[in-house]
């Protein structure tokens, strides 16, 4: 009987998305611009399938490491504090919001002008959107919890002691699996880093994928894979101490390294402050001279681009993870080929998105379609193999039907409103990938971030920064009001809580 209204919502929604990206299509730069790609593609594969793993930098890992562990360290801890207040705050919520709005990249750019190719870029580039990732979901985590525990506490203990000694052993477990997840992300993140010029081993890799040496990128990727693969062996309640010190002793030096106070001084004071108003004498209307060319050449057009590849990015996920998601179902692969279902959806998860849109802007040439391309495996992956996980959950009738019947008629109707709920999750995380695509030539709002980074208007690439930031916001709002309407917000959306 709950089910029945749900239908038309699921069919309207679906069909819109799908409406949506066709009228994109119409818009978008699709074209393969290199002469011989599959060429280029065999080059690659040979690389993988022969990697040369004594060309690895063992110091580009480390650091590596060393970037992911400290910058989520110091995000989840920052994340902990906020999610306390998160629920009760709307100052807290809009500052969460707006801090995991930012992508690393952008983070990075603007922190490189403060503190240099140094490794406190590096970590605060990550620490702080996933600051306000971390208090976003550690808040649902509290406010989904068991709350049976508070009340046996006697009259009068405090707000602190009270969270302290009944809530927080029943959820450190659930913070410990999300943090774990985390990790994974910031390796991930690490590894994006490197490809702006920080000593990571996505430094290495886009050196080697640009000259052609497809045996050390093949190590590289192999490398990293085992890093994200063997995770859960070497990240312990046991060598968290070890991996926090460890991380610190073996952070890199400073290149170009200039005074930080000096720096953020002149940051805060004069390079972000509009052009107009330094020296305190600008005008409203000088402020808006200033300000309409970049809403309607560059603010106006980059979100038109970043709408339009994020757009067509969701549906191709969309149909990516419909088609994925038996290769990880015992139903459908069986004991046999279910875990090599599962290991290649893993690798596809676990390969960031910007790494494998440089990699197929090198074998496609520059347009929309390489970012298309690598946002929707990425996410397809993602999703396909959480729906794979619940399929397993599903109990099937003794006489169920098999093969497509078994696929269209039991499985999917089932998981319909699981796989909507996982989609509109990840659609804020799709349009926060495409503007940072600009970085890559793609004319998103990105692009115009890193000319004006380029070219040292830091004041304009600040303004371009919050345009993106609002878009996000804009698209989460609108996210979270779908699953509202469809409901289903208390389906689960966090991969920790899948694996």
């Amino acid at each position: 009987m709950r089910l029945a209204p749900r239908v038309p919502g699921y069919r309207a929604v679906s069909g819109g998305f799908a409406l949506a990206a066709l009228l994109c299509l119409a818009v978008a730069d699709l074209h393969v611009t290199t002469l011989h790609p599959f060429a280029e593609l065999s080059r690659l594969f040979a690389g993988l399938i022969r990697p040369d793993f004594w060309s690895v930098e063992g110091w580009s890992v480390v650091y590596t490491v060393a970037f992911a562990v400290l910058g989520v360290g110091c995000g989840a801890g920052a994340g902990f504090l906020l999610a306390i207040h998160f629920a009760h705050s709307r100052i807290v919520r809009v500052f969460c919001a707006a801090l995991r709005s930012v992508h690393e990249l952008f983070w990075a750019l603007l922190l490189m002008q403060v503190f240099g190719l140094s490794a406190t870029t590096g970590v605060l580039a990550i620490a702080l959107p996933y600051a306000g990732i971390c208090a976003k979901v550690y808040s649902e985590i509290i406010e989904e919890a068991d709350l049976s525990a508070l009340r046996v506490l006697p009259p009068g203990t405090g707000v602190v002691s009270a969270f302290a000694y009944a809530r927080l052993p029943d959820l450190a477990g659930r913070f410990a699996d999300y943090t774990l997840y985390r990790l994974e992300c910031g390796m991930r993140s690490s590894l994006v880093l490197g490809f702006i010029g920080l000593p990571t081993m996505g430094f290495t890799l886009e050196s080697a994928f640009r000259q052609g040496r497809y045996a050390e990128a093949g190590a590289l990727l192999l490398v990293f894979y085992a890093l994200i693969g063997t995770r859960r062996l070497w990240v312990r309640r046991g060598t968290l101490p070890v991996l926090l010190v460890g991380a610190l002793l073996a952070l890199p030096p400073a290149i170009g390294h200039a005074a930080i106070g000096p720096s953020l001084v002149r940051f805060l004071t004069h390079d972000i402050v509009p052009a107009p108003l330094r020296g305190g004498e600008g005008t409203w209307i000088s402020l808006w001279a200033w300000f309409r060319p970049i809403l309607t050449d560059q603010i106006l057009p980059g979100a038109a681009q970043t709408l339009v590849l994020a757009q067509i990015a969701l549906v191709v996920t969309a149909l990516g993870a419909l088609l994925l998601f038996p290769l990880t179902a015992r139903r459908f692969t069986g004991p046999l080929g279910r875990p090599f279902g599962r290991v290649l959806l893993v690798v596809v998860r676990s390969t960031p998105e910007y790494m494998l849109a440089y990699l197929c802007l090198q074998l496609l040439g520059p347009s929309m379609l390489p970012a298309i391309i690598a946002l929707s495996l990425h996410n397809a992956g993602i999703i396909g193999y959480l729906m794979g996980r619940h399929a397993d959950a599903i109990p099937y009738r003794p006489d169920a039907p098999h093969g497509l019947n078994l696929y269209a008629y039991e499985t999917l109707p089932r998981l319909y409103g699981q796989f909507l709920a996982f989609l509109l999750y990840r659609w804020e995380l799709i349009l926060r990938e495409s503007a940072i695509f600009g970085i890559l030539g793609v004319t998103t709002l990105g692009f115009y971030v890193d000319a004006a980074i380029s070219e040292l208007r830091l004041d304009v690439a600040v303004v371009l920064i919050a345009a993106t930031a609002l878009l996000t916001m804009a698209v989460d709002a609108l996210s979270r009001a779908l699953r509202r309407g469809l409901r289903i917000t208390d389906l689960p959306t966090r991969l920790s809580d899948q694996t």
